[in-house]
């Protein structure tokens, strides 16, 4: 659909979630604002997480998506007051598509390449070689505008806390994901954090609230660990700041860590770079097996390994972990 963008004064973003795929968007929300600094730029998401995009100079307003029948139609009538002139759909699944039919205006819908990555998974077939990271496919829907080289978008306005205000050799752990496949073993973390500490730095633990019990127990195994774990958005992103490099999985954290430009090292198991998720335009390492014949075994993770051995999590070594250090960290 080609779209003249410098005529365009409304324009409706639909992805409703996750953290990862909401920042993703960031470039391609930039990218508008600069080719029409007076376009009006609205983004509907889950209200869990609103606090991505609350202090974003580019967003005018953010409509918060609720499944309760009653109040997703006070949402929806407030967005058909708006009048847009055109929506782009970034998540494109029943929920989104149910507001995009009521739109009376052009709608773009972001294509998934699910037939793709459903040959990569089961039989091996990479048609997703070449496949671009996840921002440029975003703006490859919007008339194929360039993105520059910022990287993602996320401003917060928090102070960061009070302890990492005391020294600069914070190194950051994010040890959790939402599925288990994506998760490098706690037990790894913990000696990777020893040996952090044996080398002069400080450990910062980071994650929701999901991570709580797992970010405990790795900082009862650590000397002196800073547990931050199970703040909000906006906290999590300053003390990130903070953090010389920030070690994590695959995950809505690494994400957040590459938005508010820390240098990440990054555990990839089940999943590959094809799905076009690895860290974007970041000073980055990515820590995986390319050698196993049974990767990927999924395009979002598992709840367990349908192997049971977990190599591609387990062979990738402490020792492996802690040398990447050095490829983003001088």
């Amino acid at each position: 659909m080609d779209i003249n963008l410098n005529s365009t004064k409304k324009i409706l973003i639909e992805r409703l979630s996750s953290l990862g795929d909401i920042l993703l968007s960031t470039p391609l929300i930039r990218a508008l604002k600069s080719i029409n600094p007076a376009l009006q730029i609205d983004f509907v998401l889950r209200e869990e997480y609103e606090e991505l995009l609350v202090n974003n100079p580019y967003i005018t307003k953010m409509f918060k998506y609720t499944n309760h029948k009653f109040e997703k139609q006070i949402v929806f009538n407030s967005i058909l007051d708006e009048q847009y002139d055109l929506a782009i759909d970034l998540q494109n699944n029943l929920r989104s598509k149910e507001l995009s039919r009521v739109l009376q205006c052009p709608v773009i819908k972001f294509k998934k390449n699910n037939f793709k990555k459903f040959l990569l998974v089961r039989f091996k077939v990479n048609k997703l070689k070449n496949a671009p990271q996840m921002p440029v496919r975003y703006a490859r829907e919007v008339n194929n505008i360039s993105l520059d080289d910022s990287g993602l978008d996320f401003f917060t306005e928090n102070e960061p806390n009070k302890s990492l205000l005391k020294g600069d050799n914070f190194i950051g752990l994010c040890p959790g994901a939402k599925h288990f496949t994506k998760q490098w073993l706690k037990e790894n973390f913990i000696e990777l954090g020893i040996k952090l500490e044996s080398a002069g730095y400080k450990v910062v633990l980071f994650g929701g609230v999901e991570e709580v019990n797992t970010c405990n127990e790795i900082e009862i195994k650590l000397k002196n660990a800073l547990n931050l774990c199970n703040t909000s958005l906006l906290q999590l992103g300053a003390d990130m700041k903070m953090c010389n490099a920030i070690y994590t999985n695959d995950s809505g954290l690494m994400h957040l860590a590459t938005a508010v430009k820390v240098p990440v090292i990054s555990f990839f198991g089940s999943t590959v770079k094809e799905f076009g998720f690895f860290p974007y335009n970041a000073k980055s390492a990515v820590l995986e097996i390319n050698e196993l014949s049974c990767r990927p075994c999924t395009h979002i993770g598992r709840k367990s390994c349908p192997k049971e051995h977990f190599k591609c999590m387990k062979q990738i070594t402490t020792d492996t972990a802690f040398q990447s250090l050095k490829q983003v960290v001088l």
